[in-house]
């Protein structure tokens, strides 16, 4: 079952169980999906489907992040909330460990020595990682290892 057959089968199963927040994240998320469709005038595959829901989870972390600092913990745990039930639809993130180790080999292959080749390295590597870590973090182990 493709990622987005997925997300209709949970908005139905939440509309059953009467579920109406996570009815509305789901639809929130396919609305965003329908919308890339509709711009692009065809059906999009799952890693496009993954692109959008990393994008819309990035937007929530962004607005979580604002919320908290504001002091607002109402809409802050609303939006924490979203991101429970957009998480799982995401492949398994990776852990810094395996990001070390995924860095280290794409170095070797680009040869890369020093800060300079950062560019070079990033445009290696970030395919390989796409959605599975996030970009902050792979920079920062990418910088740790290039020192």
């Amino acid at each position: 079952m493709d990622l987005s057959q997925r997300l209709n089968e949970d908005m139905k199963q939440a509309m059953k169980s009467q579920d109406k927040f996570k009815l509305s994240t789901i639809r929130m998320v396919r609305s965003a999906i329908k919308n890339v469709e509709i711009d692009e005038r065809r059906t999009l595959n799952d890693d496009e489907v993954l692109e959008i829901l990393g994008r819309e989870i990035k937007q929530r972390k962004d607005a979580l992040h604002e919320f908290e600092k504001a002091g607002r913990g109402d809409l802050a745990d609303g939006v924490r909330a979203e991101i429970e039930i957009l998480t799982p639809y995401l492949p398994a993130q990776l852990s810094e460990e395996e990001i070390k180790v995924i860095v280290q080999e794409t170095i070797q292959e680009t040869g890369a020595s020093s800060k300079a080749d950062m560019g070079k390295v990033m445009g290696a590597l970030m395919p390989k990682v796409k959605g599975r870590a996030d970009g902050k973090l792979v920079n920062s182990v990418v910088q740790q290892c290039l020192q």
